[in-house]
């Protein structure tokens, strides 16, 4: 029942953090960033309400919940880079993203406010990234209970965990025979 549940939990596999990441990477990562809003709207296209509301996994959030953390998520995380880029190391405020799911917006929102911001979002976040050199790459930021967080690891986080929830959804939709 473990691996079930993991598998639902994690269906590209979990982030691996002591995985070695290179300035090489980042374009691959900064594409799947970019490419991440596309693949939210195809994934949630012509879903009911009522599957909007149906949770990936036992216990878990509803695709709506996924769609709008992949949202708070991605807006903190410009935050933080953005902190990094401008401070020296700056410790970052985390956020509780159980509680942030179960507040309305999370929970009752309609998809396309999601799934637009994303792509807003994104869009920014591309011209962002793009911009940057090997030397801001080489920037960090502090996060209080995970310590110092460079910003190749946090680019190659973030472009992983689009792809992660994503895929929370898509496999839900395969499973469900939607």
């Amino acid at each position: 029942m473990a691996d079930i549940l993991d598998q639902l939990r994690f269906p590209v596999g979990p982030f691996d953090v002591k995985a070695p990441v290179n300035l090489s990477d980042m374009p691959a990562f900064i594409d799947e960033i970019s490419e991440a809003p596309q693949h939210l709207r195809v994934a949630v296209a012509g879903l009911s309400e009522r599957q909007l509301d149906t949770p990936y996994r036992p216990e878990g959030w509803t695709v709506r919940q996924v769609a709008h953390h992949l949202v708070d998520s991605h807006m903190n995380s410009i935050v933080r880079m953005k902190l990094a880029l401008t401070e020296d190391e700056p410790t970052i405020k985390p956020y509780d993203e159980k509680k942030w799911a179960e507040l309305a917006d999370s929970r009752a929102a309609p998809i396309v406010l999601a799934v637009d911001l994303i792509e807003l979002l994104h869009q920014r976040w591309e011209i962002l990234l793009r911009s940057l050199s090997p030397d801001d790459f080489e920037r960090a930021f502090l996060h209080p209970e995970m310590g110092r967080i460079g910003m190749k690891v946090a680019v190659a986080f973030y472009a992983w965990h689009g792809t992660h929830h994503i895929a929370h959804i898509t496999s839900l939709r395969k499973r469900e025979g939607w």
